[in-house]
């Protein structure tokens, strides 16, 4: 996964170089599937509940790999925050413990937007996603 970051980040530097940000993604899903392993990553990928950011995520990488390498990524990123925006308040929470950065992860506002991460999706995410946010709350 390191590698696909890096690649990815390479494409946008040069401004977004369609070989570098089309080697980046298969990196990037080739370095998730190693992670994770392939039957996770199929079961992650086939979420009937997802199915909008499964679409726009691949779509993205189709229009990268079809040299529309600035949709495509405006595709990825939208389907990235869609399929992973649950976790970004579990992200920010756990963040909050980090001695340098967690000031910032403390401050209401930077709060109040990760919470309106784990608000947004299909209903059953105000289970685990918003607990975190609230918690921390009230001392500050």
């Amino acid at each position: 996964m390191f590698l696909g970051f890096t690649f990815l980040f390479l494409g946008i530097l040069f401004l977004f170089d369609s070989t570098l940000l089309a080697l980046g993604d298969i990196l990037f899903l080739t370095g998730l599937t190693f992670t994770i392993g392939t039957s996770r990553t199929i079961r992650f990928f086939s979420r009937p509940d997802r199915i909008r950011g499964i679409v726009a995520f691949f779509g993205g990488v189709l229009l990268v790999l079809l040299r529309w390498p600035i949709l495509g990524m405006i595709c990825q990123v939208y389907g990235l925050i869609y399929l992973f925006g649950q976790f970004f308040p579990i992200a920010a929470a756990s963040m909050k413990d980090v001695p340098v950065v967690g000031q910032v992860f403390r401050m209401p506002s930077v709060e109040r937007f990760f919470a309106s991460f784990g608000s947004s999706g299909s209903g059953r995410s105000s289970g685990r996603g918003g607990g975190g946010g609230g918690a921390a709350r009230p001392p500050v």
